[in-house]
Order: C-alpha cells, then structure tokens, then sequence
C-alpha cells in the first residue's frame, strides 16, 4: 500500500486540491443561496427554487467533494507519515492546517443541518448572518495553506 501511494503521490495532490476547490466553492455559495432563501421567504416560488438549488449543491457537490478531500488527504498524510515518519503529526503547520479541515468539515455539517429549517421557515438566522458567514471557510482555506505551502514551524 505504501508503494502505491508513494508512486502515486503527486496524482493523489492533485486530486485533492481538485476536490478541495470543488468543496471550498459549494461551502462559499451556500451561505450566499440562504441569505437569497431568506430574504425570499420560504414558502415562496423563489424559496422553492433556492431550496432545490440548496440541496443539489450539498447532495450532488458539496458532499462528494468533502468525502474525495477527505480521502485523497488521508493517502497524502499516509505517504507523509511513511516518508517523514510520526513527527509530521507535530508539526505547526500540520496542526494548523488539520485544525482547519475540522473547522471546514464543522461549518459544512452547521451548512448542511440550517437547510432544512430554512426550507421549512423555521431556521430563526439573518439574511445578514448568512452573508457575513460565508467568508468563513475562505478564510480558514488562506490560512491553511499559507501552513502546508510555507510548513511554518517546521
């Protein structure tokens, strides 16, 4: 297994940064999608249409992508862990940017659970919360990977 990740490794970068974009411009646009919703109203034609688009962005985009990130970062940290051993697991910019993908994979699930009770009218947030918040996860992505591509405290 070791091997095959090694051999592959740049395949396997590559895939996740593709992934990452595809999961970090779902989790940018659906804070932007439930401002419009509210704004709208739920019961509306047009909160009917942002609730379809709501959930083809989480089911269809959103979702996978989080899962291939997720996956094509767990053979990265492997191969990482087989090149560079343990002591990887310590380092600052590891840590900084592991304690980002918790924050992101967090704010999908807080994302993914407000549509429902924004598609019912009974989710209580602003059109003004949802429009601050979505440069959140931008801003969480800035800060990982000036961590992985600089590998500060290394």
């Amino acid at each position: 297994m070791s091997a095959f990740v090694g051999e592959h490794y740049n395949l396997w970068r590559a895939l996740h940064i593709i992934s990452v974009i595809a999961w970090m411009a779902g989790i940018m646009y659906l804070p932007r999608l439930y401002s419009y919703h509210v704004k709208h109203g739920a019961g509306s034609e047009i909160g009917q249409v942002f609730g379809g688009m709501e959930r083809k962005l989480l089911r269809i985009i959103m979702n996978p992508a989080m899962v291939l990130t997720w996956t094509f970062g767990g053979l990265l940290i492997w191969a990482n862990y087989v090149n560079r051993g343990a002591e990887v697991f310590q380092q600052p910019w590891f840590l900084t940017k592991f304690a980002g993908i918790l924050f992101v994979t967090y704010w999908h699930h807080v994302l993914s659970s407000a549509r429902t009770r924004i598609a019912d009218g009974s989710d209580k947030r602003s059109e003004k919360f949802w429009r601050a918040t979505n440069e959140l996860p931008f801003l969480a992505a800035v800060i990982m990977v000036i961590a992985v591509t600089t590998e500060f405290g290394a």
